[in-house]
């Protein structure tokens, strides 16, 4: 008698399934001029409105907090732990003895949403997506040992299974243009971020002191502007490395 209910493979089991599968490469992806409008527009919809915002700004203030929590990591520091908020804010603990330890934590927050974006984009151009979607669920999964409230554990948990969602959900062959959707969408809230970072400078100075340039400025002495001047720069240059692959396609329909 075959036992058929073991036969077949259990949600958990197909989850991993599709999450270890996403690790190879996939079958690069033939975008359109129409396709990469439209994936445009979905990434625009996602972080310009402030009722989409609402949600997708708060993925973003994950990939913040956790390029603080992995440069405190990469440069020897003990990681306390993230708590993230509901209104769209964030902080992440770590100790060190070094001022070059903190200041490189501290730099690393702005710049990596852009930077996540870009390489989103990267892979999603390049048969890469369902492994930048399976890497970075397991990113977020890992992180679940570091958050330390409860809106923290809310937010994380949101990320993990929105992400297992379109693992799941999404055929393999379309996971190239979520990537780049959700890349696109974190370089426009990176963006969006650094103005409402110089919008805490030059109107709002009451708030200065959750500024990470304002901080970065206390540590250092380097101006506050120089700091901002230099997450604009990375985004800038991360906007750069995902403009190479939609320019191709804008002159592949000329």
């Amino acid at each position: 008698m075959v036992n058929f209910a073991a036969a077949v493979p259990t949600l958990p089991e197909q989850w991993w399934d599709r999450v270890a599968a996403g690790f190879a490469r996939s079958e690069v992806p033939t975008v359109t001029v129409t396709e990469l409008l439209a994936v445009v527009l979905v990434a625009v919809v996602l972080s310009v409105p402030g009722a989409t915002w609402r949600y997708f700004g708060l993925f973003a203030t994950v990939t913040h907090e956790l390029g603080h929590a992995f440069a405190a990591l990469t440069s020897g520091q003990r990681l306390g732990g993230i708590k993230l908020r509901l209104n769209h804010s964030g902080t992440t603990t770590s100790y060190t003895r070094g001022r070059f330890a903190a200041v490189w934590s501290g730099f690393w927050g702005y710049p990596v949403p852009g930077m996540t974006g870009a390489g989103l984009v990267w892979s999603g151009f390049n048969g890469w997506g369902p492994a930048a979607m399976s890497a970075g669920l397991l990113v977020l999964l890992a992180s679940l040992i570091f958050i330390r409230n409860a809106a923290g554990v809310l937010i994380l948990l949101a990320a993990v299974a929105g992400t297992g969602a379109l693992i799941i959900g999404v055929p393999a062959v379309f996971t190239g243009h979520v990537a780049i959707i959700l890349g696109l969408a974190l370089l426009v809230a990176s963006v969006r971020d650094l103005a409402k970072l110089a919008n805490v400078h030059l109107r709002r100075r009451d708030q200065l002191r959750t500024s990470d340039a304002y901080i970065l400025y206390r540590a250092t002495a380097v101006p506050s502007a120089v700091w901002i001047a230099l997450f604009s720069l990375v985004v800038a240059a991360s906007w750069l490395v995902a403009w190479q692959p939609m320019s191709r396609v804008l002159a592949a329909g000329t």
